[in-house]
């Protein structure tokens, strides 16, 4: 009603879940011939385990995305020239995937937020995988630091930190549509295809951390999310 488009539909779907991801794709490729555009979004940044097992922000920040992904492409191939624009986050610096414990939550007294930086990591290099695997086929795909914005992404911060977290975010962070301009204009901005599977900030494109620059580590993370998600 907002938007005054009648063609905005919403359909449900829990990342959390790998069940649902299955769902959602089945009822979507049975309902809408056309696929162009994939835009992975979702983020959590709390700690707990899934139905499936997996660390909470692990498997909604990566491997939902990842399973959707991968469960859209033919339609994305279909429909190509087509792009799959992930949500990152330069949070990737500080991330440590380990092939052998995917979707463990690690150790410590920062795990949750060791978990959210991995799985920052494991979208950098999941675009970077996927750029390389879709050569030639019209679907790109890119990573995007959207900047530091107030959302609530940190309602599950702890207690002790919400103080000063919130003032901050309220003064310096972005609000969520000036957060959502560079994910648009990686959604839309022509020309962008030859940059396919690089990451993107709102200066443009950027080299990402050296862990998101691994080849070995990117196939090593497509490989164990194949396994991890039953593909």
């Amino acid at each position: 009603q907002e938007t005054g488009n009648n063609e905005v539909r919403f359909m449900h779907l829990d990342l959390a879940s790998l069940r649902s991801v299955r769902a959602f794709a089945s009822t979507f490729l049975r309902q809408e011939p056309q696929l162009h555009l994939l835009i992975n979004n979702a983020g959590v940044s709390a700690g707990g385990t899934t139905e499936d097992g997996f660390s909470l922000p692990f498997q909604v920040n990566h491997l939902g995305h990842f399973l959707l992904t991968q469960l859209l492409l033919e339609r994305l191939q279909s429909c190509a020239p087509s792009r799959v624009v992930i949500v990152a986050s330069s949070a990737h610096c500080a991330g440590r995937l380990r092939p052998e414990s995917l979707g463990r939550p690690p150790s410590g007294l920062f795990s949750t937020f060791q978990d959210y930086c991995d799985s920052k990591l494991a979208n950098v290099l999941h675009a970077r995988e996927l750029a390389t695997r879709e050569q030639g086929t019209q679907v790109t795909c890119y990573a995007v630091h959207p900047g530091f914005v107030n959302t609530s992404l940190f309602r599950h911060a702890p207690l002790w930190l919400k103080p000063l977290l919130l003032p901050l975010a309220w003064l310096l962070f972005l609000d969520a549509s000036e957060g959502a301009q560079v994910v648009l204009d990686c959604a839309t901005q022509d020309g962008l295809e030859p940059l396919s599977g690089r990451y993107f900030t709102d200066c443009g494109p950027r080299l990402p951390w050296p862990a998101g620059r691994d080849d070995r580590l990117a196939r090593a993370l497509w490989e164990g999310s194949e396994r991890l998600v039953g593909l």
